[in-house]
């Protein structure tokens, strides 16, 4: 029976290691939108010609478009960071702890996770930062037609704002 204990366990415990596949998957998905979005960026800086020889009321509208995909791209680059982080979050919590992290003098202290806690607490301000870009580059294309949708929109910039009050004041 002892011995059946044994094999049993070494088994569970040797299973920690499936994670390796959500570990490689989130790396790889992280390289991918950071590839991407660096393509989306590229791609608008080649438009700043056409908002330069553009007339006045042109520039107007490429400005509004210019800044939206600019938001969407912080946007790209935010979701990948999400990623990132909860590729090295999981390996160091189930597979083994990072060492050139743990030696980097330059270690960030993002990086560094102890608990699912932690994960979840970093994971979380990231989002939250991407919900907020988020509601900025919808609200960049909105349109007010009744003072009700300005009632909207000014108690969605209050609900942003109490959750980036209450997201610092947990960290505290």
């Amino acid at each position: 029976m002892r011995m059946l204990e044994i094999v049993f366990e070494k088994i569970l415990w040797n299973s920690r290691l499936m994670v390796i596949v959500a570990v490689i998957a989130s790396l790889l998905l992280s390289l991918l939108l950071f590839v991407i979005t660096a393509v989306d960026v590229v791609a608008l800086l080649t438009h700043v010609g056409d908002y330069v020889n553009a007339s006045a009321e042109a520039r107007k509208i490429l400005k509004i478009e210019m800044v939206a995909h600019t938001v969407g791209a912080i946007d790209g680059f935010l979701l990948a960071t999400i990623l990132l982080i909860f590729s090295l979050g999981l390996y160091e919590l189930f597979i083994s702890d990072i060492d050139d992290a743990k030696n980097s003098e330059r270690s960030s202290k993002v990086l560094v996770i102890n608990s699912l806690d932690d994960l979840k607490e970093k994971l979380a301000k990231v989002i939250l930062m991407i919900l907020v870009v988020t509601f900025f580059e919808v609200s960049l294309s909105m349109g007010f037609t009744e003072a009700l949708d300005l009632m909207y929109f000014a108690f969605g910039i209050l609900m942003v704002s109490l959750a980036l009050y209450f997201g610092s004041k947990s960290s505290h």
